[in-house]
């Protein structure tokens, strides 16, 4: 897959496409059937497909300070959608110049101008240019004008449940992560660098791995949780998560500690990631260490099971 930083970076001699846009934050179920549906017809049709996503969030460009809680990372987002058989990604730097462009401007500079566009895939609900004043009507008749169809992807649901990025952060907020993981197709992940902690864990017999996480992840609401622990080399190891305060020791600092089973070696300052399973627990406060170690071990047991 072919990763472009802006639209002009298209190539000189640039051929048809399909085209999508969209944040894609999360590339849930609803994202993989749009997307899936632009390879597709991409490949019907003998021309490329586009992916246009961008960066920053379009949120905190519009209205600084709303950023929403980011469900993939950005490198984490381009391997998911080149594993569903894109050609291109192309991630337009969401400027507040960029974002007072007319709908009309939007689809000439970037979909005729540059992408050169034969068809261009939109879910039901998608807007676009400045105030999002564009749909999918104007859409399809600026698509008359300038020679390109446009297709509806249906959105996605399931019992009544409609799939999407704001559904799914708010299943992440509530720590229900089984919803989100049905939602997504795969478990939510959040990645982030090992640091030194308070060694705390390391003390009571259970060393943990204290993940910075970034600014803007959608970390899970406080408590103990399953996961995988994935690191670059080497098969994910299952890992008992506490997020919270440490309440019993009177912490005040939220944090994200992966206890990993079995594991022996040294994590500190490696990348990872936690691929949440399910919620063992809430955040507890113990009067003494005991009854907190003798928790910990059943956690760590009932991790072992919910990972195997």
């Amino acid at each position: 897959m072919q990763q472009w930083r802006g639209y002009e970076a298209a190539p000189g001699g640039w051929g048809r496409s399909v085209v999508t846009i969209g944040v894609f934050d999360g590339v849930h179920r609803g994202h993989q059937a749009t997307i899936g549906h632009t390879v597709a017809r991409a490949r019907e049709l003998g021309v490329k497909s586009v992916v246009v996503t961008f960066d920053p969030h379009p949120a905190e460009v519009v209205r600084p300070g709303s950023h929403p809680a980011v469900l993939t990372e950005p490198a984490r987002k381009a391997e998911l959608i080149e594993a569903l058989g894109v050609d291109v990604l192309c991630v337009v730097p969401f400027t507040v110049e960029f974002s007072r462009l007319p709908p009309e401007a939007f689809v000439h500079d970037v979909l005729v101008e540059h992408l050169h566009a034969a068809l261009v895939v939109v879910g039901d609900n998608f807007r676009f240019g400045h105030r999002a004043a564009g749909d999918v009507p104007l859409l399809e008749r600026l698509g008359r004008t300038f020679g390109f169809a446009v297709e509806g992807a249906p959105l996605v649901a399931e019992a009544g449940t409609v799939f999407s990025s704001t559904y799914i952060r708010s299943c992440v907020d509530a720590g229900d992560v089984g919803a989100a993981a049905a939602a997504l197709g795969r478990p939510h992940r959040v990645e982030g660098v090992v640091v030194r902690g308070d060694q705390r864990g390391r003390e009571l017999g259970y060393p943990t791995a204290n993940l910075l996480t970034h600014r803007y992840a959608a970390v899970p609401a406080d408590g103990v949780y399953a996961a995988r622990l994935v690191r670059r080399d080497g098969e994910p190891l299952a890992a008992a998560v506490s997020i919270g305060t440490n309440p019993t020791f009177s912490g005040r600092e939220r944090r994200v500690e992966a206890y990993a089973l079995d594991f022996t070696g040294d994590l500190y300052g490696e990348r990872l990631a936690l691929d949440f399973v399910a919620h063992l627990r809430e955040q507890r406060t113990y009067d003494a260490i005991e009854p907190l170690v003798a928790q910990i071990a059943e956690d760590v047991e009932r991790t072992r099971r919910a990972v195997s």
